[in-house]
């Protein structure tokens, strides 16, 4: 595992890069202090958060991620129904 300051990281990003394409993994600190670890995406964690798990997939080609960037925090507002529920019409269609 090898240590990289933020500024060494940004003047060789694409000797890193393969670094890490390799297997390597990297610390990266900020005036000494490790701030993040870089690591190819064929070694993810079982505590992976989605963002990573999802980047894994694209990598092994199974996904494509969105090309535009995309806020999901915010919540989808539903429509307001005033008659009956979806899954009983669902139910009384299939009658």
């Amino acid at each position: 595992m090898e240590i990289v300051g933020v500024k060494e990281l940004k003047d060789h990003l694409s000797h890193y890069i393969n670094l890490t394409k390799k297997g390597d993994n990297l610390i990266v600190t900020d005036r000494g202090t490790p701030v993040a670890i870089l690591h190819s995406l064929d070694n993810i964690e079982k505590e992976a958060g989605v963002e990573e798990r999802l980047a894994a997939l694209a990598r092994q080609g199974k996904i494509r991620l969105p090309s535009m960037k995309v806020d999901f925090s915010n919540e989808i507002e539903r429509p307001k129904n005033k008659g009956k529920l979806m899954s009983e019409i669902v139910i009384e269609d299939r009658r």
